[in-house]
C-alpha cells in the first residue's frame, strides 16, 4: 500500500540559492527537492519516517525579481569559552562592519504542488497509516511545527492539503540543468545533484543523483 501525499504550496517570494554563487544569492528556476522536504518536515516530522519527494508540479510561470536585503558578514561563534559565559553568544547587526546590503535574484509569485511519500526508518514503532492520517489532519488545519519557508525565512509558505492536481500553464520540455537534490547527512553532509527536466510543468525527482 502506498502512503503518498499531495500538498499545494504558494507564496509571494522564493529563494532557492544556487550553491555555485558565492556572495550574492541567485535562485534556481524552481523549488529544489530538499526545499520541498523541508516544507513537509515543518508540517509533520517524526524520527520514525523520512520524506521522499516524487514530483514537483510548477503551476505558475517562472518569474524573477531583483531585490536588496540587509545581511550580516559573519556567523555567531560558539565554543567552550562562549559557553562558560566569558563572551556573549551573539552578534550585533547594528555594527557598521557586520551589516551589509547584498543583491538577490529571487522568484516571484510561486505556486507548486509537492507529490511525496514517506518511508519508515525503524526508529519508532507504529502503523504507517497513522503517520499519513496525522499529516493529512495537520495540513488541512494549517498546523505546523514551525512556519515553512521558501529557501529563506523571510519568504513564508502558505500550504493546504491537495486532492486533485490542476493543469499547469507551462507546456513543453525545459532542461533546467543540474540542480541540488538533497544533502546526504549520513555521509559527511555530501551534496547530491540531479539533472532537472521539466515536462509540461512537472519535474520528476526520482532520478539518479550524483555527488
Amino acid at each position: 500500500m502506498a502512503y503518498g501525499i499531495k500538498v499545494r504550496v504558494w507564496g509571494e517570494y522564493a529563494l532557492f540559492t544556487r550553491p555555485e554563487m558565492k556572495v550574492e544569492r541567485v535562485s534556481y528556476d524552481v523549488m529544489t527537492p530538499s526545499a520541498a522536504r523541508g516544507i513537509l518536515e515543518a508540517i509533520y516530522w517524526k524520527p520514525g519516517i523520512c520524506w521522499i519527494i516524487d514530483r514537483i508540479h510548477v503551476l505558475r510561470p517562472i518569474r524573477f525579481d531583483n531585490i536588496r536585503r540587509n545581511e550580516v558578514s559573519c556567523k555567531t561563534s560558539v565554543n567552550k569559552t562562549d559557553m562558560l559565559g566569558n563572551k556573549p553568544v551573539c552578534i550585533y547587526a547594528d555594527d557598521g562592519k557586520i551589516r551589509q546590503q547584498r543583491a538577490s535574484m529571487v522568484l516571484r509569485d510561486v505556486e507548486y504542488i509537492i507529490e511525496a511519500h514517506f518511508a519508515l526508518t525503524g526508529k519508532e514503532e507504529g502503523h504507517p497509516g497513522k503517520h499519513l492520517a496525522i499529516f493529512e489532519r495537520r495540513a488541512k488545519k494549517g498546523q505546523c511545527f514551525h512556519r515553512p519557508y521558501f529557501g529563506c525565512r523571510e519568504f513564508p509558505v502558505n500550504f493546504e492539503w491537495c486532492d486533485d492536481i490542476p493543469e499547469s500553464t507551462l507546456k513543453g520540455e525545459h532542461d533546467l540543468g543540474y540542480m541540488l537534490h538533497d544533502i546526504d547527512f549520513a555521509n559527511q553532509m555530501t551534496p547530491q545533484f540531479f539533472r532537472a527536466v521539466m515536462q509540461d510543468g512537472v519535474i520528476d525527482c526520482r532520478q539518479e543523483v550524483v555527488a
